[in-house]
C-alpha cells in the first residue's frame, strides 16, 4: 500500500464531475487500498477518489460511530469502499460542523439530511444498499458531494462562504502555492515525456 497525496483547495479536481467505475479489477482494488492508508495517515473519516486526484466515483470511510466504556476505545463503521453511490432516500435534516482533508484547518457548519438510503458497489461490483443516519449520514452526504465537484463550502450562504474562504486562503497560501508550483512541474514533465 502507498500514501497518495491529498490535494488541496483550489485544485481543479475538486470541482470536476467523477466518471463511473466500469472495471473492478486488481488496479482498482491497489487502488482503494491506497486510499484506506491515506485516510488512515490523515486521520479522516472519509476520502473520495478526486482528493487523491483521481476522477473517478470512489470513496471511503470508516466512521466513528460511538465511545466505549474506555476513553480510548471508540468504535467506528470498519472501513467502507462505496463505488458509483446514489443517493435513493433521504429524511429529516441536520446540521454539523464539517471539515474536509482538502481544505485543512478549516470547518463550518453545513445542512444535511439525517437520514439516508445509499446504493453503491463494492471493490468486487456487487450492488450493495446501506441506510445511515447521524455523522454517518453527513460523511457519505460529504464526500458524494465531491464526487459531483461540490465542496462543504459550496454548501454555505454566499456571505458566509466569502468569510470562510478568505480565511483559508490566508491560513493555506504556502500550500496553495507549492501545490500550484507541483501541478506545473508535473505538467512540464509530461511535455517534455510526449516531445
Amino acid at each position: 500500500m502507498a500514501v497518495l497525496d491529498v490535494v488541496t483547495f483550489p485544485h481543479p479536481v475538486l470541482k470536476q464531475k467523477c466518471s463511473e467505475v466500469t472495471r473492478f479489477d486488481a488496479d482498482l482494488h491497489q487502488f482503494l487500498d491506497d486510499m484506506a492508508e491515506t485516510m488512515n495517515e490523515a486521520d479522516g473519516i472519509g476520502l473520495a477518489a478526486n482528493q487523491v486526484g483521481e476522477a473517478l466515483r470512489i470513496f471511503l470511510m470508516d466512521v466513528p460511530t460511538n465511545r466505549g466504556s474506555n476513553e480510548k476505545e471508540v468504535k467506528t463503521t470498519g472501513r467502507i469502499e462505496v463505488i458509483n453511490p446514489k443517493i435513493v432516500g433521504q429524511r429529516g435534516e441536520m446540521k454539523y460542523e464539517e471539515g474536509c482533508l482538502s481544505f485543512p484547518g478549516m470547518s463550518e457548519f453545513v445542512t444535511r439530511a439525517a437520514e439516508i438510503d445509499l446504493e453503491y458497489q463494492d471493490r468486487t461490483g456487487a450492488a450493495q444498499k446501506l441506510t445511515a443516519k447521524g455523522l454517518v449520514a453527513v460523511c457519505i452526504q460529504h464526500e458524494l458531494d465531491h464526487l459531483n465537484g461540490i465542496t462543504f463550502v459550496d454548501r454555505l450562504s454566499p456571505f458566509k462562504r466569502k468569510i470562510a474562504m478568505r480565511e483559508y486562503l490566508r491560513q493555506n497560501q504556502d500550500v496553495i502555492e507549492d501545490q500550484a508550483r507541483r501541478e506545473k512541474l508535473k505538467a512540464r514533465r509530461a511535455q517534455q515525456n510526449v516531445g
